[in-house]
Order: C-alpha cells, then structure tokens, then sequence
C-alpha cells in the first residue's frame, strides 16, 4: 500500500508566515511573469510587490491566469517611478539588493549577503527588465548586488525563476 499520496488544494494549511521581505519588479514587460511574481510572493511569505515603471498592474486576465487569482491575496502597489520609491524606501530602514550579474555582485549564497540577511533589516529585492536587467541608476541606489551563479554557457536565467531561487534562500535564512 503506498502511503505517499498526492495532496489537493484542500489539503493545504496556510502559515500566515510574512518574511520581511518585499520585491520591486520594475519594467518586467510579460504579464504573465508579474502573474508568476503574485504566486511567488503568495507562496513564500513575501510581505509586499511593488510593481514599477512599466510592468503591468492588475486587473489583467493574462497576470490573473498565471497568478491563479493571488492577486487578491498578495500586497501590492503600483509606482511609476522605482528610483524614488527606493530612496523613500531606504529612508524608512530597508536594505536594498539587487538581483543581477555584475563586475561587483556577490553569490546569492555568499557569506557577505548571509550577513545582510542577518541584520534583521526589511529587505528589499530589486528585479529587472527581462531583456535589459536592472537600471544603473537602480544599481548604484542598491546597498547591495547579488547574483545566481551560472555554471552553463548561457549567463542568465529568467526574471520568474531567478526571482523563485533568490526568494527561496532569502525566505530559508530568514526562518
């Protein structure tokens, strides 16, 4: 008899775990990622998505499709411009990250960013446009650059699951 069976819908338990943690998706083009983003943040615990510049907003049926509805359950706001809601976030006591490759980033499971994790900050992830990445003006506000390491020949994954990686070591060091 095989006691591992599949749980429905039913069977979940929600925690009311909120990590503080918040994304800002700014110029993420695809609805259907900003849907993956709404599921993402409900899964994990993420406190708020800020959605910037522009990335599209709810109602969206192509944002409500991929979401599965947890747009109505995830915190948001929608910003027009990213670098002011950085600096005012900033103000308030948040650590920003970025998430992006650059000549200065560190691995996502370095102990540098350990560290930040620790200091029981909010803290915010900044995600960029899926072509282009994340602005200079947005880097050089950043208090700090992460990145995935890529071990394959290509240097980049996409915006949903990068997002899920970062999230997911971000949300396991903080419990």
């Amino acid at each position: 008899m095989n006691k591992n069976v599949q749980l429905t819908h039913a069977d979940h338990e929600k925690s009311n775990i909120k990590f503080p943690l918040s994304i800002i998706a700014n110029d993420i083009s695809s609805p259907l990622n900003v849907g993956s983003l709404f599921r993402l943040c409900d899964a994990l615990g993420i406190e708020k998505l800020y959605l910037c510049g522009d990335t599209p907003a709810p109602p969206n049926s192509k944002i409500n499709k991929t979401s599965r509805s947890t747009e109505k359950y995830v915190n948001y706001e929608v910003h027009a411009n990213a670098e002011s809601l950085v600096k005012k976030l900033k103000t308030a006591g948040s650590y920003v990250v970025s998430l992006e490759i650059t000549s200065s980033s560190s691995a996502i499971s370095s102990s540098k960013f350990t560290k930040v994790l620790k200091m029981n900050k909010p803290l915010c992830l900044i995600l960029g446009a899926e072509n282009s990445g994340i602005s200079d003006s947005l880097l050089s506000l950043s208090d700090l650059t992460v990145h995935i390491p890529m071990h394959g020949y290509n240097s980049s994954m996409n915006v949903i699951s990068a997002a899920s990686i970062a999230c997911f070591e971000i949300t396991r060091n903080l419990l």
